[in-house]
């Protein structure tokens, strides 16, 4: 087996390896399958796609079973299998002909040859606390059992702060003022328990060297010829001057201040009282303490994103080795899907875009991305929220898609939210969010803080800063609602990004963040641009235990 370098110290780990499983149906029957039903319109179950595999003549099965599912039928269900099979048996002109034997938990059915599974490298990463697993032990489990199935009964998924359908914003100023005025206040209150908090007008009338403090969103932040900083923050009252003075050892975090991101500044004022010396800075962050939630069952979700169907790089055999592997008894735990946008290449996005294309209608890319949909076992709980590339405005928070294009895509009864959204996962909070503001958080910042290679550490500073988008008025579009979505007020136990086609991943704070690559080779404008993606990964969740282990299907 070929050892990955994923080219960064968070990528980087053991790359492991396990004896095939004995008598293993090929990955191939299994893709053929799906592939073949998906032709046909449907999706179907795993169990559905473990019994056709095990019959003796798998395509005639196949047939037999189109033929006869109902007309309203959307998936290929066991039962339907099943229904087929026996009656083939009851009727067979061998009256000792006995119906195809069910596949045993590891995979087996008789005469069946072997075959070995993607290659699988164990999660890792510079951050000590950062803990990874083998799948040798979530293999033995879920090939413990008969055929895959899943119990639709054990399964909790909830969403919150999802805006679609909710928006207010008609462009005008006063929009804008609400938004960020709602910003302001909750943000606000995070760091309210930390500092003694004064308005800003409240400050201006204070006595030359009091002690104040004051919360407000970033209104200007620059060096002066001195080597020092002059921080000024806006609260609903007003503007006030900051001074960070270079000796302070505040360099660090002046670093990593944005423009419009909330922020408490305490210090004392100069004599005259028109300024504020800092003494030190507060974020509004996650707290060190944070206790993270965890299913009570063995479960698993894959964190994806950047597919970009329509693309003439879309690298549709590695996505098909992916789905390939879902149908396979290894692969049982999953039963969750969180997609992070970008489902479709686009039109339009970037210059010469039509020259990359190999789909050039927008709805032909989603038509297209529904079809490799249909060989996700139809069992599979999908939630995805849009990305940059996707047929929705490009302002944040973007609505989920419009009623034609999920009719496109309601074979798989997919959820479609908004970007970003939350997600609650069988007892974990997943944040969902796109990514288009990561890339200014790695122009902006230090690279030590924030950079392509280790996209993770980008992601750190969004929850340090509690807002994804905390930016105004630069790459990131940020729409006017009354309320502010892109607020991180409630803390995440995951956060999941995906736009910038790299992968990393590692913990903050016990949050885990996860930036998932893409399934994109490297087109021309991305050469242009020096991005080197990260293709063919699908990350993988225990929902149980919060621990990763990263598969390379590419």
């Amino acid at each position: 087996m070929v050892a990955i370098d994923l080219g960064r110290p968070t990528g980087s780990g053991t790359v492991l390896s396990r004896p095939p499983l004995s008598d293993v149906v090929p990955l191939e029957s299994n893709a053929r399958i799906a592939k073949e039903l998906a032709r046909h319109g449907y999706n179907a179950e795993r169990e559905a796609i473990t019994l056709l595999a095990s019959a003796p003549d798998s395509a005639d099965a196949v047939e037999s079973v189109v033929d006869r599912a109902p007309d309203d039928a959307l998936r290929i269900t066991s039962d339907h299998v099943r229904a087929v099979t026996n009656g083939r048996s009851a009727s067979d002109a061998d009256p000792t002909h006995e119906s195809p034997p069910a596949r045993t938990g590891d995979g087996s059915s008789p005469g069946a040859s072997t075959t070995r599974s993607p290659v699988e490298t164990e999660g890792s990463s510079s951050d000590p606390h950062t803990e990874s697993h083998t799948t040798a032990d979530s293999t033995a489990d879920s090939t413990a059992d008969s055929a895959p199935h899943h119990d639709p009964d054990l399964r909790d998924l909830e969403v919150g702060n999802d805006m679609t359908g909710q928006s207010t914003g008609t462009g005008e100023y006063g929009d804008f003022v609400r938004t960020f005025r709602d910003r302001y206040e909750r943000l606000s209150k995070v760091l309210r328990g930390r500092v003694n908090h004064r308005p800003a007008e409240a400050i201006a009338e204070m006595p030359g060297g009091s002690d104040a403090a004051m919360i407000g969103l970033v209104n200007d932040v620059r060096s002066t010829k001195s080597g020092h900083w002059l921080v000024e923050l806006e609260d609903t009252t007003g503007t006030f001057p900051a001074l960070v003075m270079k000796d302070k050892g505040l360099a660090d975090l002046v670093d990593e201040i944005m423009m419009d991101e909330c922020l408490a500044v305490e210090g004392t004022l100069a004599d005259d009282s028109g300024i504020l010396f800092a003494d030190s800075l507060h974020f509004p962050d996650v707290p060190r303490t944070h206790r993270t939630g965890a299913a009570d069952r063995h479960v698993q979700a894959a964190l994806i994103s950047d597919i970009h169907v329509g693309s003439d790089e879309f690298m549709a055999d590695a996505w098909s080795r992916f789905t390939d592997w879902l149908h396979t008894p290894e692969a049982e735990p999953v039963e969750y899907i969180l997609l992070a946008g970008d489902m479709v290449e686009g039109v339009g996005v970037y210059p010469d875009q039509d020259e990359e294309l190999e789909i050039v209608d927008i709805y032909d890319q989603y038509e297209a991305f529904a079809e490799h949909l249909k060989e996700v076992p139809a069992d599979t709980e999908i939630v995805m929220i849009p990305g940059n590339h996707d047929a929705v405005r490009l302002a944040e928070p973007q609505p989920g898609f419009n009623d034609e294009i999920r009719s496109i895509m309601d074979v798989h009864d997919a959820r479609i939210v908004s970007n970003p959204a939350t997600v609650s996962v069988e007892g974990v909070d997943v944040l969902m969010y796109h990514g288009v503001s990561l890339d200014e958080v790695i122009a902006e910042l230090p690279e030590e803080k924030a950079s392509y290679d280790e996209p993770h550490k980008a992601m750190y500073q969004l929850l340090k800063k509690r807002h994804v988008a905390p930016q105004f008025g630069g790459h990131t579009r940020v729409a006017p609602e009354e309320r502010d979505y892109l607020v991180i007020e409630d803390v995440p136990d995951v956060f999941h990004t995906g736009h910038v086609h790299k992968l990393g991943w590692g913990k903050y704070h016990n949050v885990l963040a996860v930036n998932s690559g893409c399934w994109q080779a490297q087109t021309d404008f991305q050469k242009s641009v020096n991005i080197d993606p990260d293709a063919g990964y699908a990350p993988i969740l225990d929902l149980d235990t919060l621990d990763m282990t990263v598969r390379k299907f590419a």
